[in-house]
């Protein structure tokens, strides 16, 4: 990646971590980066292009080492499934680690949900991997009836958003706290009693339907 291109999207994070998408202008990015207009037609096309590019960058690591530690624990539970926590461990892990990396992409996620913007970004970008994390959690979940299950993970995703990016006025907790290693670690604990806890009384009478 050319110094230039580093420079648009290290600036255009900040910014939009800052005072959010919509009120960051392109002109402003550039004028911040030191760079012309051009530039950022040349290296991205439109503002949306960029902001996809600053998520890719980091993302596709991230997830590249969910996928292995995922391919690792599933190797080592064959023929049978990983546990609940292993599979949370491989997909709650990266995302801790580089967040205590890099806080200020969390800053900007934070912004992009504050907007509305994360359910099309996770769809974009986050699609597959949690299609391979939610099937790995399914085989280690075979009681559960398909609806119980599905809330459970419509539970996680929120329960992952607000975590890593949410402002909590009811306790305090939230956006300006750090650790983000020690979140997760809660998070998992969480995440694992809840899934593994007897189905609802709505989940038992959806499946005695």
């Amino acid at each position: 990646m050319t110094e230039t291109k580093e420079k648009i999207l290290d600036t255009a994070q900040r910014l939009i971590g800052e005072q959010g998408y919509g009120a960051t202008s392109v002109r402003h990015i550039t004028a911040e980066a030191g760079v012309n207009l051009a530039a950022i037609h040349y290296h991205f096309g439109t503002k949306e292009d960029l902001l996809g590019s600053i998520i890719q960058r980091k993302v596709v690591p991230v997830n590249e080492e969910r996928l292995a530690r995922l391919a690792r624990v599933e190797a080592e539970a064959s023929p049978g499934a990983p546990s609940v926590k292993q599979i949370l461990d491989a997909w709650l892990l990266p995302m801790a680690e580089a967040a205590d990396r890099d806080p200020g992409f969390v800053r900007l996620m934070g912004r992009l949900m504050a907007e509305g913007m994360l359910q099309a970004i996770v769809e974009k970008h986050f699609g597959k991997i949690a299609e391979r994390i939610t099937g790995a959690l399914r085989s280690a979940l075979p009681h559960l009836t398909d609806e119980e299950f599905l809330w459970r993970i419509h539970f996680m995703f929120g329960a992952m958003a607000h975590t890593m990016c949410g402002k909590n006025e009811v306790t305090g907790l939230g956006g300006d706290t750090r650790d983000f290693g020690g979140r997760i670690e809660r998070l998992v604990t969480f995440l694992t009693a809840g899934f593994q806890a007897p189905a609802t009384h709505a989940g038992r009478s959806g499946a005695n339907q």
